[in-house]
């Protein structure tokens, strides 16, 4: 195992860390799309031949990790490879892994094949790293390190962009992106996200949380429990308000502490992909409702998964440490005005 080491070439990059090598099962069922600056791919998993492995690679891609990940790899007539990487704000980092996956080999390291990259002499090490196979590689990669476990296939047209992507002009930016293929790079100065080949995977079909939901919502089993949901597709966040809809204001003594009778209203804000967003909560307590005096203090605590099941209707899953509190609300829009929004923009619309 070799030892990963930073961009020599980008700025404030800081990152360390140990080198898996390449990755290789397959029956008909859930497709993907990878998007690329040079064009989408289609891909066809193999559920079947391959479960553990399919189900390791959607949790990633239903988790959000894969966005702003890039190719970091590129060997012409051999492989193209990414899930490692990500890019953010002129920064590299590793995408955080799960636990590894157990090997499932069987399915042939064929050109148009995606299959996971492992470590050295770790049959079962691989985690978040897939690859495209370029060429037939099955005689070198379908026996070495236990076989690696082909889980799905490009569909279509597909491998017309990966062989884009493996046209590019590699350059060496230090251990593990020696063979990193680059847009438009003229070797000079730093390598900036314009030049990197940027992806993102989304599961055909999953709902997609988009400005169409910007809306008030409630729980039908709480009255009184309300939400205002704001989406801003810009920067890929969610802003969610959880209020109470209650009009009798508590004695004067009873400060807005959380758990408290005059506590009325939480926030949370984070990101967002496909149909999740994961927020972390910002408590505001220490104040009286409608008064200056005493002056509210805001401090983070504990997070809020907020997962749209279709335009209509979702859940608010919730974690509250500082008063034990966990749970999950059922959520259903106020409002139907933005109905048809949401529609145009979900990733269901038009699938049946």
């Amino acid at each position: 195992m070799s030892l990963i080491c930073p961009f020599s070439r980008f700025p404030a990059v800081m990152i360390c860390l140990a080198f898996t090598s390449l990755s290789s099962g397959a029956a008909l069922a859930t497709e993907v799309t990878l998007t690329t600056p040079l064009g989408d791919v289609g891909i066809e998993l193999f559920d079947e031949a391959a479960p553990e492995t399919v189900a390791n690679f959607l949790k990633y891609i239903n988790d959000g990790d894969y966005k702003n990940s890039f190719i970091h790899r590129s060997s012409p007539g051999f492989v193209v490879q990414g899930g490692g990487f990500t890019f953010i704000n002129g920064t590299v980092d590793q995408i955080p892994t799960d636990s590894p996956v157990i090997n499932e080999p069987g399915i042939s390291n064929t050109r148009g094949t995606i299959a996971m990259a492992k470590l050295g002499g770790q049959p079962n090490s691989a985690t978040s790293q897939w690859y495209f196979n370029l060429d037939d590689n099955s005689a070198d990669l379908d026996a070495t390190n236990g076989g690696y476990t082909v889980f799905g296939r490009v569909t279509g047209d597909g491998m017309d962009v990966i062989d884009a992507i493996s046209d590019l002009e590699v350059w060496n930016a230090g251990s593990p992106f020696g063979e990193l293929p680059l847009i438009d790079f003229s070797g000079s100065g730093d390598i900036a996200e314009e030049h990197l080949v940027m992806i993102d995977l989304t599961e055909n079909g999953t709902f997609l949380i988009n400005p169409g939901l910007n809306d008030a919502w409630f729980n039908e089993d709480s009255n009184g429990q309300g939400f205002l949901v704001t989406v801003f597709p810009e920067i890929e966040t969610v802003f969610l308000a959880w209020f109470t809809f209650d009009t009798q204001r508590p004695d004067e003594s009873v400060t807005a502490m959380l758990g408290e009778p005059g506590h009325r209203w939480l926030t949370a804000q984070g990101n967002y992909s496909g149909n999740k967003a994961v927020l972390d909560i910002i408590v505001s307590e220490g104040g009286i409702f409608d008064s200056g005096t005493p002056e509210p203090t805001f401090r983070q605590d504990g997070t809020i998964m907020l997962e749209f099941t279709d335009c209509n209707s979702g859940t608010v899953s919730y974690d509250i440490p500082s008063v034990g509190r966990q749970g999950v609300v059922p959520v259903k829009r106020i409002s139907l005005d933005n109905v048809p929004l949401c529609e145009d923009l979900s990733g269901q619309n038009g699938t049946d």
